[in-house]
């Protein structure tokens, strides 16, 4: 299959790539600078600007040389695609969300959303399947209360703007196309994310639960992450909503204890909700202390397969890479 991706060189993106190469797909990365491309058999790059127009694909190899072609459209590489994958946007938790950064997030979903649905309708063959990127943010803080794909909005920042961004996507169906919406969870790799970024305070023996500890956490390993993507590439019969998270969720301290025994230190010493508040701002409210108890019921039933559906095993898994 011939399949672009957009978003390709991130934190996912880069696992996603080489998972869909190495399973013998013809795999397009759409990146604002080819001096990100390696080398990789089964994978090309072509450089995409999606606030504007963008050009340049390189060489077969997908070698980012000075041999590498700038001389045809990004968009001309949806012609005859198989499948779209949108991953592209800003770090959601990468700065403190200050009115200039929300802007951004939206801003970086949206027109990359925008750009690549105009592209879809200017080549002659459209690609046939379109997975779009989400969250569980989706759903807003839930608490207790079991969520799945058929449940509502939340109404916070997070919420809103996984409504906004999965509403950009919806087009494709109009153009012929099987739609996907996965709405990710926290992700764990010891290679980035949110564990990464939890790892160094639990290895100085500072770690422990994120407020009372009692909210819940929805989570996905890397490789089912991986996994579910590429299964909703290839399998004709998945469309619409997919929930990508375990099919276990846990609470934070339990989370917490996880990552504890996984890198045998304690975890004990919990950061305060003021505390939390103070580093991150709003984004702490509804990104860490307000909890999701979000269930994959839509994998369950079409018997996906979760390699990773307990919380030791993928934490361990994860830690030891």
């Amino acid at each position: 299959m011939k399949i672009v991706l957009a978003g390709g060189s991130g934190f996912l993106g880069r696992p996603l790539a080489s998972r869909l190469a190495l399973s013998g797909h013809d795999v397009i990365i759409l990146t604002r600078s080819l001096a990100l491309g390696r080398a990789t058999p089964g994978l090309r790059y072509a450089t995409w600007e999606p606030d504007g127009p963008a050009s340049g694909v390189n060489n077969a190899l997908g070698v980012p040389d000075g041999s590498a072609s700038r001389g045809g459209d990004w968009s001309i590489e949806l012609n005859d695609a198989d499948a779209v994958v949108n991953l592209a946007g800003a770090g959601i938790a990468d700065q403190r969300w200050t009115a200039a950064r929300k802007t951004e997030l939206r801003q970086s979903r949206l027109n990359a959303t925008r750009s690549l649905i105009a592209a879809m309708r200017s080549v002659k063959h459209r690609p046939t399947t379109f997975v779009q990127a989400s969250a569980i943010g989706f759903y807003g803080s839930t608490g207790d209360a079991i969520v799945d794909e058929g449940s509502g909005p939340g109404s916070d920042f997070l919420a809103k703007l996984c409504v906004d961004w999965e509403a950009e996507s919806r087009p494709a169906v109009e153009l012929g196309c099987r739609l996907v919406v996965i709405r990710t969870g926290i992700v764990l790799s010891a290679e980035g994310g949110a564990l990464k970024k939890m790892m160094p305070p639990f290895k100085m023996f500072v770690g422990g639960p994120l407020g009372n500890g009692r909210q819940y956490m929805s989570w996905i390993h890397l490789n089912d992450w991986v996994s579910i993507i590429a299964w909703a590439i290839e399998t004709p019969d998945v469309s619409g909503v997919i929930n990508a998270t375990a099919p276990k969720p846990v609470t934070n301290k339990a989370f917490g204890q996880a990552l504890g025994r996984a890198l045998h230190r304690p975890s004990v010493l919990p950061a305060p909700p003021f505390m939390l508040r103070a580093l991150l701002g709003e984004m702490a409210d509804v990104a860490l202390l307000g909890g999701q108890r979000v269930m994959p019921r839509r994998a369950l039933e079409m018997k996906f397969g979760f390699r990773y559906p307990d919380i030791d095993l993928a934490i361990k898994a994860a830690v030891e890479g």
